[in-house]
């Protein structure tokens, strides 16, 4: 490591760029926890979120050549943000959906009925939410299907309880006239 005794991140970034070791160590040293610590604050499961740090690391060393940034901590954190995002949308509803039905249904034909309806609600909602940009996907996702408060995800998505009502109230009127309208066509399907 350089004689200094304190490197900045754009020379520990430029250096990992070069493929220098010492530089993913000190990133690694430095980042590990404060990273480490977002994901648990988010997600409450100490190995969920020490996987998804390693991942993050794993792949800032894989991809150290090729890295488009110039300021590591934003894309550090950033990475955080939307591993966290990913887990959250992967294991979130679907797991409480089919938890709930594999308890309570008595049939198995009866839970894939409930499941692809459940994954045919889920498509129509992405579809209506098509026109608006991803921030305001994301927050209409957290809310609606994630359940999560305002307050969780201004304080998540660092923005006030004003906006992310804005951002919502937006998608949700959306949202309800894009479902009306595909249910009036199938029913007009149907009984034409």
């Amino acid at each position: 490591m350089p004689d200094r005794p304190h490197v900045s991140d754009q020379q520990l970034l430029e250096a990992l760029c070069e493929g220098h070791d010492w530089a993913f160590t000190a990133i690694y040293d430095q980042y590990w926890y404060p990273l480490y610590k977002a994901a648990f604050h988010k997600l409450g499961q100490r190995h969920i979120a020490e996987e998804i740090v390693q991942d993050i690391f794993t792949r800032l060393w894989n991809e150290r050549r090729n890295l488009r940034t110039n300021t590591l901590n934003f894309y550090l954190f950033s990475a955080v943000r939307f591993e966290v995002i990913d887990h959250i949308r992967k294991a979130g509803p679907r797991s409480r959906y089919l938890a709930h039905y594999q308890a309570f249904a008595s049939q198995s034909e009866r839970c894939t009925d409930d499941e692809v309806a459940y994954n045919e609600l889920l498509h129509s909602i992405d579809e209506g939410l098509k026109p608006f940009s991803p921030k305001t996907r994301e927050i209409f996702k957290l809310s609606r299907i994630e359940s999560w408060t305002v307050g969780q995800i201004a304080d998540f998505m660092n923005l006030s309880d004003k906006t992310v009502e804005y951002h919502l109230s937006k998608a949700s009127k959306a949202v309800r006239e894009y479902i009306n309208e595909t249910l009036l066509v199938l029913l007009l399907s149907i009984f034409s």
